[in-house]
């Protein structure tokens, strides 16, 4: 598995080794054992799968509230994402700061979320599915989110109209949000 850094410290994105023929592929999207070698040590306790039908869905930008956060191992089993996420680590230099990635069936390549980034994506195809494994089980009184479009963020989504639910389109600015997460230097 190939390991390819982001702007942020403790963000990744992983390309797995893909096994290809005439029949289609193989490859392993978690192995603990790979994990372990290559210094991510996690222990994964629920996945989670969503469909969404039309593309231009945002859904997003989601977190959970120390103790209950959660690292995030995303990937695309069908369509295509354009995967966003929001250092929201107080003390941290990127705080505040963004990055996107396109994840899709075709290139596999998966992102890794860590704890103190909300994370949110937007779909660039209908009828896209998206598989996650989290190492926190969901916590509904942990559960919040910073608003998709809040302009200090400046997020450049594909899409200017998206689909949303009615949580996501009220989630508050990231300036009113409720955080917990602190920035520590990694020496």
């Amino acid at each position: 598995m190939k390991i390819i850094e982001t702007t942020f410290d403790s963000a990744f994105i992983l390309e797995p080794t893909v096994y290809g023929d005439a029949r289609g592929f193989f490859m392993e999207s978690y192995n603990e054992k790979t994990f372990r070698e290559l210094g991510f040590d996690l222990r994964f306790v629920q996945d989670n799968h969503s469909l969404s039908v039309k593309a231009g869905t945002i859904r997003g930008l989601h977190y959970q509230l120390n103790p209950r956060a959660q690292t995030k191992l995303v990937r695309v089993t069908r369509g295509a994402i354009y995967d966003v996420i929001v250092d929201i680590r107080r003390g941290s230099p990127t705080f505040g700061k963004w990055q996107g990635f396109i994840l899709s069936a075709d290139n596999k390549r998966q992102l890794l979320v860590p704890k103190g980034f909300a994370h949110g994506f937007c779909t660039l195809v209908n009828h896209t599915e998206v598989q996650y494994k989290v190492d926190a089980y969901y916590s509904p009184e942990h559960d919040r989110g910073i608003l998709w479009n809040d302009p200090s963020l400046g997020i450049d989504w594909p899409m200017p109209t998206p689909v949303l639910s009615e949580k996501d389109a009220n989630h508050p600015l990231l300036v009113d949000a409720e955080i917990n997460f602190a920035w520590e230097r990694i020496v």
